[in-house]
């Protein structure tokens, strides 16, 4: 599908494309392809004489296959993106393409930052002024986004720290705040991934000098939020590896209380044990094997020396 936008009075004005004659009459300054055809690609060379790779959306992690510039002039960027969903988040990439002032997005799936970005420009005129306003927005915005799941997930680590700290903390618990702790890291990890990446983009666009003095601030401006994002994910890291380990102290404490109690009935299980053994030899003159109260007082005697030890562990403290 082609979103094609063009600036109207101010403000960005979307428009769908299904046909190619419909894309010869418009100037736009954004082109966005999202999980394009052959045939989509082919109208967008015919129009306006780009080839879009078949691996355009690769991931080739080295950064002069995902930031270069060509000889006619055409500027190349891989980025990738964060989506976060309620059960699971992650990146996709995202390659544009900066061509006579007109900037193509190439993505296989709807990218919330993008959604967010033609909210913006609708609302707000005078928001975008030509082409590379469109690529500074995009990376203004994915920088918001990943400060509003960086608050996201100070939310989810106060919840998680409330039922970690409780005065008891059953096995139940213990693995489902291990298991939303995991959760959390898993995105703190991919957003730390994403700003890695706006950063290298943001600072390759200054680089190619392309950008005018205002554009050129605000991309500073950008790097200054994206700076600030790096230390809370760090802080993040902390907290989260902080909450690992109490955790995981806590399911040990309850299997130790377990392991105790079972050594406790060990040894105290110990002495019936031994005098049932010594009753249980086949001596011939053994006194008790002929006294009228040596059964009784067998099993008596064993129920003491079972009696005896757990009061005295129980006097100690150890079976609490």
């Amino acid at each position: 599908m082609l979103n094609v936008f063009s600036l109207v009075n101010g403000r960005l004005y979307q428009e769908e494309i299904d046909r190619p004659e419909a894309l010869a009459r418009v100037q736009p300054v954004w082109v966005d392809l999202e999980a394009p055809t052959p045939e989509e690609k082919g109208w967008i060379q015919g129009r306006f004489g780009i080839a879009i790779p078949e691996d355009v959306v690769g991931d080739d992690l080295e950064e002069s296959a995902r930031f270069y510039e060509e000889d006619n002039g055409e500027l190349h960027i891989r980025s990738d993106f964060l989506i976060e969903d309620d059960d699971t988040s992650r990146n996709v990439r995202a390659a544009f393409i900066l061509h006579n002032n007109v900037l193509f997005s190439i993505h296989n799936e709807d990218v919330p930052v993008f959604r967010l970005l033609r909210l913006r420009a609708r609302r707000m005129p005078g928001l975008i002024e030509d082409a590379k306003d469109v690529l500074l927005k995009l990376y203004d915005a994915d920088a918001e986004y990943s400060a509003d799941s960086l608050e996201g997930i100070y939310d989810a680590l106060e919840e998680v720290s409330r039922r970690v700290l409780q005065e008891e903390l059953n096995d139940r618990d213990a693995g489902e705040a291990l298991a939303a702790i995991a959760r959390e890291e898993d995105l703190n990890g991919r957003i730390r991934r994403n700003v890695m990446d706006t950063r290298r983009a943001v600072s390759f666009l200054m680089r190619s000098r392309l950008l005018n003095a205002e554009q050129f601030e605000e991309a500073r401006q950008i790097l200054r939020d994206i700076d600030s994002l790096d230390s809370h994910t760090a802080f993040l890291f902390d907290k989260i590896n902080f909450l690992m380990d109490a955790t995981v102290g806590f399911i040990n404490i309850n299997q130790n209380k377990i392991i105790r109690i079972f050594s406790v009935a060990s040894v105290a299980l110990l002495p019936p044990t031994l005098i049932a053994s010594i009753y249980g030899m086949n001596f011939a003159r053994m006194p008790e094997l002929q006294w009228e109260w040596g059964y009784p007082f067998s099993i008596g005697l064993m129920i003491a020396s079972v009696v005896a030890p757990f009061w005295y562990f129980r006097r100690k403290g150890w079976l609490r």
